[in-house]
């Protein structure tokens, strides 16, 4: 049940995002949770998007290099102590987590969080023991 994360590798310069961002527009890409990191060189973009396949295409075919990455995207509750909540059960069954981010759009009552992490299925199945529900392809395109 993961969902795909596009990882780009971005030269860390006036412009290059707004240059991503505009092949993504004129794809017709929506944009549903980003992060970017940086170093002094280049950055490191992640993007969960309504189109990965079209995405990867127009990004590729404008030179970037890409990655394609299977993530966990986990619904919890929009109040203080749910983002906790999710993230003590990952570590209660000894799953490390290597980032997380949220999605840029939210429910009336709830956050939308990516998490990667080491083994996604073990991640997914201690999170839904819990009672967490998992975001999906089909919830992603109904932002």
């Amino acid at each position: 049940m993961a969902i795909k994360q596009i990882t780009v590798f971005v030269e860390n310069k006036q412009g290059a995002l707004v240059s991503i961002t505009d092949i993504l527009a004129k794809s017709n890409i929506n944009l549903r949770a980003l992060s970017i990191a940086e170093t002094n060189d280049f950055g490191i973009l992640r993007l969960i998007v309504n189109d990965v396949e079209t995405a990867k295409k127009a990004l590729s075919d404008n030179g970037y290099l890409i990655k394609v990455t299977d993530v966990v995207g986990v619904k919890i509750g929009d109040a203080p102590g749910k983002l906790t909540a999710a993230l003590s059960v990952l570590d209660k069954s000894g799953i490390n987590m290597e980032y997380l981010y949220a999605f840029m759009a939210r429910t009336e009552r709830h956050a939308y969080v990516v998490l990667r992490v080491e083994d996604n299925e073990i991640a997914e199945s201690a999170l839904e023991r819990e009672g967490f529900h998992l975001i999906t392809d089909a919830d992603i395109n109904k932002l």
